[in-house]
């Protein structure tokens, strides 16, 4: 069963889940208005809501304050060492774009394929990509350590006659990372203009109306505004799908086209895409499970939703787990002596543990995602997607520290151990991103209201008959 397979679950008609409802209840086109702006239009701020907020804000000044003392003090806080000159900023780096890849999925290519049970969790999901792309863009000018020349990577004209080397693929990331964030950027807010609008028509205060009247850009709604912004949206949509396979594809070629064995190999292109879309999807549970009970939007984000989110994930851990056997499989098959041992000490050498603890949760725990009733019990699936998110960062350490900690002769061997500085980073990345999600969720529409409405039951006449 391939993931393309999946995505056309609701063109099945055998499928008992397309008989599901995408929205529980008798549902109009005010009572889901009425149930997204809820969210926003709330007088007194929820405890729950500002207590996670406080939290991850705490969080976020730790980040921060770490990296004024990583540049006020030197590259040395950080645990990188030689011959592991690559650690947690570019593991981080790493895990980030790949959390960035769902929503630009669920967004683009699957309204792509018409496929409407995406309606109700695709802001969310665009949301965490553009906060998991911010998460990500600071780490490579931390591992830079002269963070104050970062400008450097540009291709501008300088006074120093110097061009970036076009030829590296660490130039193509800097094209990739940044077109990725500012295509998926540009999608999501046209997404949200006519629910902009929506807010700020119901606005009862004075500055609650301009500023959402300000986001809004004057939209009134009316025909000609809507057969422009569909053209707009069909056509963002048709530029950010090759991204999804691009930006990890670039991404990956910083490893494959290194001549250091665990890494130069042709199967990373395919093998980072399809890590980056399972942890990412991964992450869309791990948020919209809480987000739906705590926001009383159960009735718009239903289990049917999660049900096929929770496929794709299945389909993808299968393709992970094929590629994790290919990489054994190839590294014995070639031959190559470096490349053996490179493999068998990822999984019996002194980071054994990551290894295995790696293939737990991305290939054995997502297996049960075959069963139905862990596809469609929250509880469930959110302790499986946290495994997930755990597999696919120990993925990222064991592909980039566990390769390099042995190098071609044993005495420049070396083992790695993160700082608390590396440690408290990796916690303030975490903090930043629920921070911008959590504010996301207070003051913007999460849910896509135009988008949900059109696919409500409607009632329609066809040849003097009404059916619903």
């Amino acid at each position: 069963m391939t993931t393309l397979a999946l995505m056309h679950d609701d063109n099945t008609a055998n499928d008992p889940q397309r008989r599901a409802p995408l929205v529980i209840g008798p549902q109009t086109d005010e009572t889901v208005t009425d149930s997204v702006c809820r969210v926003t239009e709330e007088v007194r701020t929820p405890r729950a809501w500002f207590v996670a907020l406080v939290v991850s804000a705490a969080l976020t000044a730790v980040f921060f304050g770490t990296i004024g003392y990583l540049i006020t003090t030197g590259i040395g806080v950080l645990g990188n060492n030689r011959p592991v000159m690559w650690a947690f900023p570019i593991v981080n780096f790493v895990f980030w774009i790949g959390i960035g890849h769902a929503g630009t999925l669920i967004s683009a290519i699957l309204f792509l394929f018409r496929q409407q049970w995406r309606t109700a969790i695709n802001r969310s999901a665009e949301a965490m990509t553009i906060f998991a792309v911010i998460c990500a863009l600071i780490f490579p000018g931390i591992h830079m350590g002269r963070i104050w020349v970062a400008y450097w990577m540009a291709p501008y004209p300088n006074q120093m006659a110097l061009w970036p080397n076009f030829r590296s693929p660490l130039m193509w990331d800097v094209f990739a990372v940044n077109t990725y964030f500012l295509v998926s950027a540009m999608f999501w807010y046209l997404g949200m203009i006519p629910d902009l609008a929506t807010l700020r028509d119901r606005a009862t205060s004075r500055l609650r109306h301009s500023i959402y009247g300000l986001l809004a850009l004057g939209w009134n709604g009316s025909a000609r505004q809507w057969q422009v912004y569909e053209r707009a949206y069909l056509l963002l949509a048709a530029l950010a799908t090759p991204l999804v396979v691009s930006v990890h594809s670039v991404v990956s070629t910083d490893f494959a086209v290194a001549q250091l064995p665990g890494w130069h190999t042709t199967i990373f292109p395919p093998y980072f895409v399809a890590g980056a879309i399972f942890s990412g999807f991964a992450m869309v549970v791990t948020l919209m499970v809480p987000a739906r009970a705590y926001f009383g939007l159960k009735h718009l984000v239903t289990l049917r939703h999660l049900d096929n989110v929770n496929k794709i994930m299945l389909a993808t851990s299968c393709i992970v787990a094929y590629s994790y056997a290919i990489e054994l499989f190839i590294a014995w098959y070639s031959g190559h002596s470096h490349e053996r041992f490179v493999h068998l000490n990822r999984a019996f050498g002194p980071y054994a543990w990551t290894y295995w603890l790696m293939v737990a949760c991305n290939v054995l725990l997502p297996q049960l995602f075959w069963l139905k009733r862990c596809r469609t019990t929250p509880w469930i699936m959110f302790l499986i997607a946290l495994a997930v998110n755990v597999g696919m960062w120990l993925e990222r350490f064991v592909i980039i520290v566990v390769s390099l900690s042995r190098d071609y002769l044993p005495a420049n061997w070396a083992m790695y151990y993160p700082t608390l500085i590396d440690v408290l980073m990796l916690l303030g990345s975490f903090g930043l991103f629920f921070t911008l999600f959590l504010l996301f969720c207070r003051y913007l529409p999460m849910v896509a209201i135009w988008e949900v409405k059109h696919v409500l039951p409607r009632e329609e006449v066809n040849h003097g008959r009404t059916r619903a």
